[in-house]
């Protein structure tokens, strides 16, 4: 087989990569109200349904991961289509664990089966099902549109997801103060804010990859580089002492 016949497959198998992570996005944004809504109305049935969905997000992972890993060892791709797949294989985890942690959300259905939740707890429980929502369809628009500056926005977005979970542990100190609930079913509201503002982080990490496709940076570099400033620092510092203790002694650093 020629060269562009085998180029042509590789780019073919790249766009289905690209295809999977946004299915994935696609996947994990309709499962968070589906989520929400099962907890709300103490739905087991649709609780449970989402549980079981789960394993479909499972398949398309460990497709992926596969095809990567193939893509890698058969192709040997350079420069943007191997970032491309380096990012796949770390998004797929990324993505994957968001997914995971929605069902931890339709888990807790079963926890807190036939609580009464207090509407303003029920109301900033769905503002950050809303939020989380919203933030990995973005998520999933920066990555398929390679848009570096929607991806930037997300870490921004997640603010706010940010302020409804203090909020709701707020809510949920104050209900259990005046009602004196079981100390468990506080502890089972705060975890819950958890999972939501944990699928905003993951949702930002896709954003910060989309850079990486696109120039080559992940927020690591920033600190790496900041350790490199430091460490040049450090030595220019120590440099300078030594200079200084040579000039009391009268000797030059270098003849030691």
């Amino acid at each position: 087989m020629t060269e562009a016949p085998l180029r042509g497959s590789f780019h073919s198998s790249l766009d289905e990569v690209r295809d999977e992570i946004v299915r994935m996005c696609a996947m994990v944004t309709e499962m968070i109200p589906r989520a929400t809504d099962a907890f709300l109305n103490n739905d087991l049935d649709a609780a449970q349904r989402l549980i079981d969905d789960d394993d479909l997000l499972d398949a398309v992972s460990v497709n992926l991961d596969t095809m990567c890993t193939q893509l890698l060892a058969l192709q040997q791709p350079m420069a943007t289509d191997l970032r491309e797949i380096v990012a796949a294989i770390r998004l797929n985890p990324e993505i994957e664990r968001s997914g995971d942690l929605v069902v931890n959300i339709a888990k807790a259905t079963r926890r807190m089966f036939g609580t009464d939740y207090d509407p303003r707890i029920r109301g900033l429980i769905t503002k950050m099902s809303e939020e989380a929502q919203r933030m990995f369809r973005l998520a999933g628009e920066a990555y398929a549109g390679r848009d570096v500056a929607l991806g930037a926005a997300l870490d921004d977005i997640d603010d706010r997801l940010d302020d409804y979970a203090n909020e709701l542990i707020t809510a949920v100190l104050e209900d259990h103060r005046l009602h004196g609930n079981d100390p468990q079913t506080s502890i089972q509201m705060a975890l819950l804010g958890r999972f939501y503002e944990r699928v905003g982080d993951h949702a930002v990490n896709v954003g910060e990859w989309v850079r990486y496709i696109v120039e080559g940076w992940t927020p690591e570099h920033a600190g790496a580089e900041r350790a490199r400033n430091r460490s040049a620092g450090g030595a220019i510092g120590a440099r300078t002492v030594s200079e200084s203790a040579s000039d009391l002694a009268g000797t030059d650093p270098e003849d030691e």
